[in-house]
Formats: structure tokens, sequence, C-alpha cells
């Protein structure tokens, strides 16, 4: 039965809804991109292989994502925000299951175990969408600057959970045991976001199902962007979560609790950053505030790849926290902006599919330079790479100006 305005919820209670999904789904990012590593390394893989299964979950996000903008004309969001919540289920069930290289590679290709903690991933171009529908031009950065704040802490969070299995170490818990646990965890979530995204009206298939069209006069644009956010996407390939967690592991042997308080703290200077981002955006607009927030943080994992003092790299990558993530509520707005009502579903799915591609081939790469004498080049490669699509983003669209900003 379609469910008619008056036994719909306000736009502000869907809007809260997928806040909440949000949060559910980041706490499980927290967790297992901190996690994932230590995991595979207590079953006997090494660096390259970590790598390997990176590069396969952010594959996999990337194949899922484009499936996603294909059959989303001919679906409500609320279904296929149910179907990736289901799994979510099956890959935190899935995962402790396997042991064996292929096994895991696999289940990391199909599922949504996510080694980044950032807004890549089959939910995004579609709670990405459904946000925009709720929110005008003058809302629109403020809406996703908090739906991202709500990610972030939730990741947060979730890095802080990361230390849960040496607590059940110490209550008798096997380590292997207590890491497997985490991910049985990972899929409760995946119920818990169920339970949010079900609140969402299933009426929204019949209202817009004609404004699903596919790229019209925004073509051009949306693909100088997906390429252009591609390179930052491999830039950042490098320094997943993950990876940076496991460099942290090889290059200074820090421990899973050190690892989770301070991904923690770093999630959390992150979020914070991103209220900030959307005034920024307002005052200087968009372009502006994605590229001068960004470059400081280039150079601060730069000066850490040189450096062998732990509390000055440390220092470095907290302070990169603080505005290495100032770019993604803008990002989203922005093309969100630029592009026609008709067009968002689809911009959201193209500009998302070549970021997941391109940020899939990195942690491979960057697992075999770990193998290498100077263990800091893929912080040293994902810094330059990363100012380099600055500046060139900066010169492409300085002059394309989101419907506020022209006001």
């Amino acid at each position: 039965m379609q469910m008619t305005p008056t036994h719909r919820l306000s736009a502000r209670s869907e809007v809260l809804c997928l806040f909440a999904a949000r949060a559910a789904r980041g706490f499980g990012d927290g967790f297992a991109a901190i996690v994932l590593p230590v995991y595979l390394i207590e079953i006997g893989f090494g660096p390259l292989q970590i790598g390997l299964i990176a590069t396969a979950a952010l594959l996999g996000s990337a194949a899922l994502t484009l499936a996603i903008g294909l059959v989303a004309p001919r679906y409500d969001l609320r279904t296929l925000l149910l179907l990736c919540a289901a799994l979510m289920v099956v890959t935190g069930l899935a995962f402790p299951s396997a042991q064996h290289f292929i096994f895991i590679t696999a289940i990391s290709f199909i599922g949504t175990m996510n080694p980044t903690t950032g807004d890549i991933g089959v939910h995004v171009p579609l709670e990405q969408a459904a946000l925009s529908q709720r929110a005008s031009d003058q809302e629109r950065t403020r809406v996703f600057a908090h739906y991202s704040l709500v990610g972030a802490l939730s990741v947060a969070a979730g890095a802080l959970a990361a230390g849960t299995p040496e607590l059940l170490l110490s209550l008798g818990m096997s380590k292997l045991k207590a890491l497997q646990a985490m991910f049985y965890g990972y899929a409760a979530l995946g119920v818990l976001g169920a339970i949010f995204y079900s609140y969402l009206p299933r009426a929204e298939l019949h209202e817009t199902k004609a404004k699903h069209a596919p790229l019209g006069p925004s073509r051009s644009t949306v693909y100088k962007l997906a390429a252009l956010f591609s390179l930052d996407a491999f830039a950042g390939g490098f320094t997943v979560q993950s990876m940076l967690a496991l460099w942290l592991f090889e290059r200074f042997e820090l421990s899973l609790t050190a690892a989770s308080t301070f991904f923690f703290w770093s999630n959390v200077l992150g979020a914070f950053s991103l209220p900030v981002a959307a005034r920024l955006g307002e005052r200087f607009g968009l372009v502006n505030t994605m590229v001068f927030t960004h470059i400081p943080s280039s150079i601060c994992l730069v000066v850490a790849a040189f450096s062998s003092s732990l509390t000055i790299v440390l220092a470095l990558l907290l302070l990169r926290a603080a505005c290495s993530q100032m770019d993604v509520p803008t990002r989203t707005s922005y093309v969100m902006a630029v592009v026609t009502p008709a067009e968002r579903t689809a911009a959201a799915s193209i500009t998302a599919v070549p970021r997941s591609l391109a940020s899939s081939i990195s942690p491979a790469i960057s697992g075999a330079l770990l193998a290498t004498p100077f263990l800091g080049l893929p912080l040293l490669i994902c810094g330059v790479l990363k100012i380099v699509y600055d500046v060139a983003l900066l010169f492409s669209f300085r002059h394309m100006k989101p419907p506020e900003e022209k006001a």
C-alpha cells in the first residue's frame, strides 16, 4: 500500500533516520578498519596480502556502487538501502568464518567492509541522493556537514572500540576469538542500520521515479569532477586507515590499544572540522574551502613520512586529521549543486564509482612499498598527489559557482 503524506515522517525525521543509520555504519567501519589488519596478521597474512585484500574491498565497493547507480531509477531508495544493510550483516557473519586468502578476498570484494572509513561505499550515493531531496540550496552544505559530522564521530567511537579485543583477552578469550567477535558486532550494526532505513517511506519511488534520469546537461562537468576526485582517491588509497594502522604497527610497533586511541582522537578532530567547513564554504566558497584546507593536510603527511619520532608523527597526523576532511561535505554539496535535480542520483554514483576504483588500486601498492627500506614512501606519494589534485581542482572549477554563491 502506498504511503500517503499524512502517514510519512517529516523531512526532518527522515533526515535523522539517515543520520542514525550513518552512525551505525560508521561505528562499524571505525573499528573494522583497525581490527582488519590485526586479524589478517593473526591468521598469517603479510603486508602485501593485506594490501590486496583492501584493494579487493575497494574494487568490490566500486562495482556495487556502479550497479546501484544503474538500478536506482527502477527502485525506491528505501529498498536499496535495506539491501545494503543486509549485505553488511552478511559480510560481518562471513568474515570470521573464512581464513583462506581466496575466500577472504572474495568476501572483501562482495561485502561492505570499508578499509578507508571514508565517504565511499555502496550506501553513500543513495544516502546523498536521499538527503539532497530534503534540503534547500541554502541548507544543503550544512545538512551534508552534519551528515559527515555524524559519520566522523561514529567512526571515532568505533576506532576507540577497536581496543575491545584486548579487553576480551584479559577475560580469558583467545586473541583470534576476540577479533572474530568484532566482526559479529559489525553484523549487528548492519541490523541496526536496517531498522533506521525501514522508517523511510516507500512512497519516494512513486514521487521521484521520473526524476531519476541519466546525466544530461551536466555530463561534462560530472565527468571532469569524477576524474579529479579519482586522482584524490587514488592518492588517499595509499593511506587508508587500515594501511595507515599497518604502517604504524610496522614502523613504530604501536599496540592495538594505542592505535585505537590515536584513531579515536584523529576521527574526533576530523569530525569537529566538518561544521567549520560548512561555515568556511558559506564565506569563501565551496571550491576554495576544498582546496585551501586540503593542501596543509597533505604537507603534514609528507613531513610525517620523513620523521623518525613517534610523537612528531602522531602530532602531524592529528594536525592533518583536523583539516583533511573539510572537503568532504563541501565536495558532496558542490556536486549536488552544479547538476540539475534530475541528475543528482546519477551524479552521486558516477563521481563515487571512479573514486572507489581509483582508491582500490593504491592499497596493494602501499602494501608492497611497506616492504621497502623507506617505509614512509606511501605517505609521501599520497601527500604529493593530493596537492596536485587540489591545484587542478582550483584551476578547473574556481569560476563554476553553486546557486547560493551566485545569489
